[in-house]
């Protein structure tokens, strides 16, 4: 029992610190991952045995994939559009062979594989991060890294298969058998989680109230991630193989918002942890004798990534200033390079200096890339100009795809007051969009020809997919005053901009609504009041005197 509370002691001052040192890393406007990574290096080594807080860092690349997959619906990757797809898979298949490449030319070719894997990859939660905070994620050359994001994210499955593969070693043969194995291991593991995933528990949360009792989903949502990971890893395969093949089928339900947001916190945690562990592995005395080598390795990353992408956006057609805007967001390592390195390491394929030298250019590169994607505009304009004239491209002015979204109206609830605000606004030519916790409101949404995502709408995510952001009404009918403040609350941290017009159902809430920012609210009991009064107005003024004991008194007539 003492040893129990002895870990929990190191945990709560590991996560302390990498709180504290990734506040002072978002306020020097680095990502908090940063100052996660110094954590583990400068207090990791000293509380925790390196193998075990690895585990529990394994554990957050699970939930971090299976997060990803519930992004990945067919729909989605096909909204992405041909070009996106293609520039991705040719940004991962040229960036691997190119550095592939270049490190085998010392002559050994068996690390030179896992590196050029590693380098492939760009960092998801950097770049996404800062293109959010900056409103640019539906530029051009924001769509363009987003797309080349989520096929990296998709690579990186069998990527870490390849290298379980190599690992192994053996003649052909053992290879070919070991490969057919994984295979059919992974052909069982999708077909199972296509019955479940897919058809059961969709099937399940269709429950009447069942989706609208936020613990049991919760609950249901860890057990998914988690069990996900954990039969992945039964079957002798990668636990984040699992988890992101659980997320990729659940994507498909209406329920994928939510689920990602309810295991949002959980994720954070162990998401957290591993990068305290990466930090773990960075070697200072290393760096300090080898910085030479890790800078020059940097500079030709950044560069070389850079052009890959650049040519690849060009050779499909793209603006030059957004492909080569696109390339500087992206040039650097990301956190699942990370994850191969120490696969790399764990099957013996680089050893201990590669291994060193993966990390410090994977933590520098990191480092420096908030800074690459808030300055790639910038940058792009004025390396573009350094092209011939002729190679320039029509110079486009620097907006959204398809434009910017024009506004558009977000109802959140879809009772009785909710349908009438969009039935009303429907007569009018204008078509809002639905947030709805009740799976059985969503149906009658949906009938209306009206574009639904249900969740709770007072979790960022659920609100940020509705596209909050963009809208210039939110409408928050939700009868409850203590989850309409929440969402009040929600839509204002992420949109503060937004006009909202809430109902308040109680007088005593009006207040309430005002102060938390409402632009007009929409008191029921008023309402209801001057409505039931205005009726016995009308009544007594219709009806007979004679009949009516208590009816008006009939206006005074001149002689």
């Amino acid at each position: 029992m003492a040893d129990m509370w002895n870990i929990l002691a190191r945990l709560v001052l590991l996560l302390g610190a990498a709180f504290v040192l990734g506040d002072l890393a978002k306020r020097l406007k680095q990502s908090p991952i940063i100052g996660y990574l110094l954590a583990g290096t400068i207090l990791g080594q000293t509380l925790f045995d390196k193998e075990a807080l690895t585990h529990w860092g394994e554990l957050g690349v699970s939930l971090l994939l299976f997060s990803i997959g519930l992004e990945f619906s067919f729909g989605r990757l096909k909204r992405l559009g041909k070009v996106v797809l293609i520039g991705g898979i040719l940004q991962v298949t040229v960036t691997f062979a190119l550095f592939a490449l270049l490190f085998s030319i010392n002559g050994d070719a068996r690390p030179a594989i896992p590196w050029g894997e590693m380098v492939a990859v760009s960092s998801t939660a950097i770049v996404l991060r800062v293109l959010m905070d900056r409103a640019e994620l539906d530029s051009v050359s924001g769509r363009a890294a987003l797309g080349i994001l989520l096929i990296q994210d998709i690579a990186v499955v069998p990527l870490v298969l390849s290298l379980t593969i190599m690992s192994r070693g053996g003649s052909a043969a053992e290879v070919a058998l070991h490969l057919g194995q994984t295979l059919a291991a992974a052909g069982g593991l999708v077909a199972v989680f296509y019955a479940l995933f897919y058809h059961l528990i969709p099937r399940l949360l269709m429950r009447r109230g069942l989706f609208s009792d936020r613990e049991l989903v919760v609950l249901l949502a860890i057990v998914l991630a988690f069990g996900s990971a954990w039969a992945a890893h039964a079957l002798g395969l990668s636990p984040a193989l699992g988890a992101f093949l659980a997320g990729m089928l659940l994507a498909e339900s209406p329920f994928s918002s939510q689920v990602r947001s309810d295991v949002g916190s959980l994720r954070t945690l162990f998401v957290t942890l591993f990068f305290t562990s990466v930090g773990m592995l960075a070697d200072p005395v290393w760096f300090a004798a080898h910085w030479v080598e890790v800078l020059l390795w940097l500079a030709v990353v950044v560069a070389g990534k850079t052009l890959v992408v650049f040519g690849v956006l060009l050779l499909l057609k793209m603006n030059p200033f957004y492909a080569l805007a696109t390339g500087i967001a992206l040039a650097q390592i990301g956190e699942f390079s990370l994850v191969l390195a120490t696969e790399a390491r764990r099957g013996g394929l680089i050893d201990d200096h590669l291994f060193s030298l993966a990390v410090s250019v994977t933590i520098l590169s990191m480092f420096f890339a908030p800074y690459m994607v808030a300055y790639s505009r910038p940058l792009a304009r004025q390396l573009i100009r350094l092209l011939p004239a002729a190679d320039r491209g029509r110079r486009l002015p620097d907006e959204p795809a398809g434009g910017r979204r024009e506004g558009g109206v977000v109802i959140v609830g879809f009772g009785p007051s909710g349908r009438r605000v969009a039935a009303a606004l429907l007569e009018r030519g204008v078509k809002s969009e639905v947030i709805e916790l009740n799976p059985f409101s969503v149906r009658t949404a949906r009938a209306m020809g009206l574009r639904v995502h249900l969740g709770d709408a007072s979790s960022p995510e659920i609100l940020a997919h509705a596209g909050v952001r963009g809208a210039c009404v939110v409408v928050v009918t939700v009868p409850d005053p203590r989850t309409a403040k929440r969402v009040l609350q929600s839509i204002h941290a992420l949109a503060p901009a937004a006009q909202v017009i809430v109902r308040s159902r109680y007088n005593i809430s009006t207040m309430d609504f005002w102060e938390l920012g409402a632009t007009f609210v929409v008191d029921e009991e008023n309402v209801v009041g001057l409505e039931l009064a205005r009726q016995v107005i009308t009544y007594l003024e219709e009806t007979d005197p004679e009949e009516v004991a208590c009816a008006l008194p009939a206006e005074e007539k001149g002689p």
